[in-house]
């Protein structure tokens, strides 16, 4: 117990948080001008894209032919058919990325931002088709007959055991990330958007989520894609659809729109309030950025989930998997660009509840202040409150705005990190919720667009977004879970799978309950090292890719000849 208390410290958790914070800028953002990570993940996609001769435009109909089932052979090996493989694939891409994540860029890169997510999307899915060729190339066939496959497998058989240690990290690397990054983050968004919705407490959530994660993982992938191929097309309906109502009834705005994004891609302009920062690097930079987190291209997860296809050409499924990016980024991503975009919610200040206490808050104060800032009428006097780094407008007491908050507000810190804040009006009242004009980030960002959007047919549009972060963040902690299955018996072997899946879903139920900021950090330095030894392989074997290519393509000729 002591050892528990001495950890939580806030002295140990800020040492711990400086450890992470400086790792993950070390993977993701350094230099700052252009991260080393994004350069050799879009220098990688144009290498490919040139060397297999723009392959993603040239076969993107035989992709669709073979995931339609045209090709299809039930006596080939794996365990799942190529639409299943390709939506546990999608099920873990398309999800809160697309929702929080395109708002992210368009939030400090502007709309211009959305611009070179398309082009991550368009190297991606040459990026996409050669990992997941490879992971069916050198997969290996199960002593049960069920199949694993993934970059630990093609680092391990195709560049020799020399290179053992690269599949040993890029394994470990996954497991952890499972368990963060696909798993307790995505059980903490849904817990935290069913909260402020609907008031249930994050416990019952927990509960909820981690019994149905559970009963589909535990049953393994073929349960896993049978449910994945349900799930998947229904949850991108639903959000597509809402989309296009929204792009329709403002349709005389979208051209503008495209031509908004395409113009302030190269030469952005800050919007109101100071978002978006006008800097051509920083809207680029966040736009290729946050491209290569939503499709996932080169990290190395999703040939984890293709490799489990029922074929026996590995090149067929490559053209099955590089039309994940398009849907992903090209299609999703860009139904929620245009939906912020075209509703003005990302450079308009919304009226919200503003809870003193949460991570997206920060606070300002005066040196001789003493951790109080002091307010007049709605208005800081001394220092500043801000959500998502832009000052809050006026503060009041009500959400129906009519009664200014006057007093101050107490900012407690011990070891360097703010333990609690409560607002004090002039009678001693205390409040540690308040409520003024704020700045939207991230997934609230995207709800606020749909309820402005929606608003001429019916209020509460915000909640058809609350519906799709419950099914994303489900569908991707289902996936997720298959990913660190195959890698946590790449490492222990059979016997470790089961135990895996437990510890799965209890840090699931874990991540629901806790605040994660700590957590998404620490997944995000695993992507990262997931990523180098994946992106390492590629490199070596892409003249494996170039052969398997023509000799399958020559093939397919003769035979439709």
């Amino acid at each position: 117990m002591q050892f528990l208390v001495h950890f939580n410290s806030p002295a140990v958790m800020e040492i711990l948080d400086s450890i992470v914070n400086t790792l993950n800028d070390l993977v993701w953002n350094t230099p700052q001008e252009m991260p080393l990570m994004v350069i050799l993940l879009l220098g990688f996609g144009i290498f490919i894209t040139i060397k297999l001769g723009f392959i993603q435009i040239r076969k993107f109909r035989h992709g669709l032919k073979v995931v339609s089932g045209q090709l299809s052979d039930p006596e080939d090996t794996g365990d799942v058919n190529h639409f299943q493989a390709l939506s546990t694939a999608l099920a873990a891409t398309v999800g809160i990325g697309n929702i929080a994540g395109v708002a992210i860029a368009i939030h400090y890169g502007g709309p211009g931002a959305l611009f070179w997510m398309w082009m991550t999307a368009i190297f991606g899915m040459a990026i996409k088709y050669t990992e997941c060729t490879l992971a069916v190339h050198y997969r290996k066939i199960n002593a049960d007959g069920s199949v694993s496959g993934g970059p630990m497998y093609y680092i391990d058989q195709g560049l020799g055991r020399r290179w053992k240690s690269l599949s040993v990290i890029f394994a470990t690397s996954a497991v952890i990330c499972s368990f963060f990054t696909g798993n307790a983050v995505q059980a903490n968004t849904v817990a935290d958007t069913m909260s402020s919705a609907f008031a249930i407490p994050a416990l019952i959530t927990g509960l909820v989520t981690a019994g149905l994660v559970a009963v589909v993982i535990l049953g393994g992938i073929k349960r896993i894609g049978i449910v994945t191929a349900r799930l998947v097309p229904v949850m991108a309906a639903l959000y597509i659809l809402g989309a296009l109502v929204i792009l329709l009834m403002n349709h005389t705005e979208v051209i503008a729109t495209f031509g908004l994004i395409i113009s302030s891609a190269f030469t952005p302009e800050a919007g109101a309030f100071g978002v978006g920062s006008g800097a051509f690097m920083v809207t680029f930079v966040w736009g290729i950025k946050r491209g290569l987190f939503s499709n996932e291209a080169g990290q190395g997860s999703a040939p984890i989930a293709h490799a489990a296809a029922r074929t026996n050409e590995p090149v067929r499924e490559g053209v099955v998997a590089l039309l994940e990016p398009f849907i992903d980024t090209l299609v999703v991503c860009t139904m929620t660009g245009l939906v912020i975009i075209i509703t003005g919610a990302w450079e308009t200040k919304h009226n919200a509840s503003i809870d003193l206490n949460q991570p997206d808050i920060s606070y300002a104060v005066d040196d001789d202040a003493a951790g109080r800032i002091y307010i007049e009428d709605g208005i800081p006097q001394n220092g500043r409150i801000m959500r998502y780094q832009y000052p809050v407008d006026t503060l009041f007491t009500d959400d129906a705005y009519r009664n200014t908050f006057t007093g101050y507000v107490h900012i407690t810190e011990a070891g360097g990190i703010v333990s609690a804040v409560t607002a004090v009006d002039e009678n001693e009242v205390e409040y540690t919720n308040l409520f003024g004009g704020v700045i939207e980030n991230a997934a609230p960002l995207t709800a606020t667009a749909f309820e402005i959007g929606l608003s001429p047919l019916f209020a509460g549009g915000q909640y058809l977004v609350t519906i799709c972060v419950l099914l994303f963040g489900i569908s991707t902690s289902i996936s997720w879970s298959y990913y660190g299955d195959r890698s946590i018996q790449y490492l222990l072997g059979d016997n470790s799978i089961f135990y895996y899946r437990l510890a799965y879903v209890l840090m699931h139920f874990i991540g629901a309950i806790l605040g994660l900021t700590l957590i998404w950090n620490i997944g995000d330095v695993m992507l990262g090292i997931m990523t180098i030894p994946n992106l390492i392989a590629l490199f070596a074997l892409s003249g494996v890719v170039y052969k398997l290519t023509r000799t399958y393509f020559t093939k397919m000729a003769d035979i439709e000849s």
